[in-house]
Formats: C-alpha cells, structure tokens, sequence
C-alpha cells in the first residue's frame, strides 16, 4: 500500500517532465529547419561558417558570415542583441546579412536562436548563461 503513492508521484513527475522535453525538442526541430532554410546557405552546415577567416573582409570590403556553434563572437551577445541582429540584419555592421524582420515570426527568431544556441559547446553556453543572467 505505501508504494502506490510513490508510484502515482513517480508517474506525476514522469509525466510533468516529459512535456518540457517534448516541447522542447519540438522547438529545436523548428529552429534547425529555420536554419536550414534561411541561414545555412552563409553560415555553414551546423554553423561551422563556410570561411577561414570570417574577420576578414572579401573583395567587395563587406564580412562574410562568421560561425555561429560557438566558436566565433555570437555568444558574447544578449538575446536582445541576437534578435536585433537577426531582424535588422548585418548589412548595418559592414556584413551582407539580409534583415529577416518581416519573413520570420518571432517563434522561428526564437527557436533559431536556441539551435544555433544548442550547436554551443557547454562552456561557451555556460559563459553566455552567466553574461546573460
């Protein structure tokens, strides 16, 4: 008898945390499509970028994507910054990235940025986490 109600609080928090991680994963799925769809072509498969040295301008004088999974400057940047940059774009900052303000929604800004986020290594998400509170 006393193992029933360790049961039913066992099964409770089974299915409590099961929906984060569902809902969760979900979110990354959308972020990883969003990435593939509008951010891959500059940024490089998994955001590795698709040059060697993205501080360096190109012919035309405008810098080129740099990386994104953790191994560029993205992470010293707020979420505000991040979602500012994605709606204005990289043209302002010398870059060539085009504002996505008016073709994503904020869920796809959002879930982008926890993809490429995810894409982090562990210390550098960490980092982020502490500068960002």
């Amino acid at each position: 008898m006393k193992a029933m109600p360790l049961l039913l609080v066992t099964l409770a928090l089974a299915v409590c945390n099961s929906a984060p991680v569902a809902a969760q994963n979900q979110h990354l799925a959308t972020g990883k499509q969003v990435f593939e769809a509008n951010c891959q072509e500059c940024h490089g498969i998994k955001a590795r970028g698709v040059v060697k040295d993205w501080q360096k301008p190109d012919a035309d004088g405008k810098y080129p994507a740099p990386p994104l999974n953790g191994s560029a400057h993205a992470w010293h940047h707020d979420m505000k910054t991040l979602l500012g940059t994605i709606n204005r774009g990289g043209i302002p900052l010398g870059g060539t990235m085009p504002a996505f303000k008016d073709v994503l929604t904020e869920e796809e800004k959002k879930a982008v940025l926890a993809y490429i986020q995810s894409l982090w290594p562990k210390d550098i998400y960490d980092a982020w986490k502490e500068r960002n509170g």
